[in-house]
């Protein structure tokens, strides 16, 4: 049977899912149990806590599924439709990305202030450790090749969705109104347009490029008002960007 075109503000009646019925729980809990599990992973360089890298975030990525699949009901409301606007901020978001991060803004600002001064920490400027996939994958031959295919499926299947999701299906029509889930999606003030840059940018440790990028994807949904752009310009960029980092070996960019 054909599931019906998919409306976002319909009611919904005490025997829907539970996505549906508390929206919070669709756009906001995927993101924080995906949150949690990064601020408790070790970094790539970290041999044991008490087990590796490798593990928390295989572990991460499950638990965050799990959770998507609650969400999912909630996330079929919204119309499934692409626009071309998805793959062309796609791939400009990309390029843009890595020339923000050649730029090396950041980096100057920490050897500056020193490594240790209370801004670079409470900023996050700091590089993200890269994980070095091509020494896995050599040191770790049997399982190594899995947890490459595990960290990409996370890189662009997972965050995008999850990200985007949080941030404009969920924040940035929560600061319009009590009842954010019957503000239409694409519908911005200038307090949600600012939190649509900011708060990713205190998430990434490429401020700049977090900066250019969500912004530029905050202007296409203020133009096509379709989620689903968003998600797929994520995960078109976030699979170039893995692309790029695999061959190139910038691995502070993942």
């Amino acid at each position: 049977m054909p599931f019906p075109e998919p409306n976002e503000h319909e009611a919904a009646g005490p025997g829907a899912p539970l996505a549906v019925r508390k929206p919070w729980v669709a756009f906001l809990l995927p993101f924080v149990v995906y949150m949690i599990g990064s601020a408790i992973e070790p970094g790539p360089e970290t041999p044991v806590w008490p087990v590796g890298y490798e593990v928390v975030y295989t572990a991460k990525i499950v638990f965050t599924l799990v959770v998507l699949a609650v969400a999912l009901p909630a996330y079929r409301r919204f119309p499934l439709r692409l626009s071309v606007w998805a793959p062309v901020v796609g791939v400009v978001g990309a390029a843009l990305w890595i020339g923000c991060y050649y730029l090396r803004i950041e980096p100057q600002i920490v050897e500056a202030l020193g490594e240790d001064h209370s801004l670079v920490e409470s900023l996050g400027l700091a590089a993200r450790p890269g994980l070095d996939a091509w020494a896995l994958v050599d040191q770790q031959p049997k399982w190594g090749p899995a947890f490459l295919a595990v960290r990409l499926f996370g890189l662009v299947l997972v965050v995008p969705i999850i990200e985007e999701m949080f941030l404009r299906a969920w924040l940035m029509r929560y600061v319009q109104a009590a009842d954010w889930w019957k503000i239409p999606f694409g519908h911005a003030t200038p307090l949600a347009i600012a939190l649509g840059t900011l708060v990713p940018m205190m998430t990434h440790p490429e401020k700049l490029a977090a900066a250019v990028w969500f912004s530029l994807v905050t202007v296409m949904m203020l133009k096509t008002k379709n989620i689903w752009d968003c998600v797929a310009a994520h995960m078109i960029t976030n699979l170039l960007l893995g692309i790029y980092v695999l061959t190139t070996g910038t691995w502070a960019l993942w």
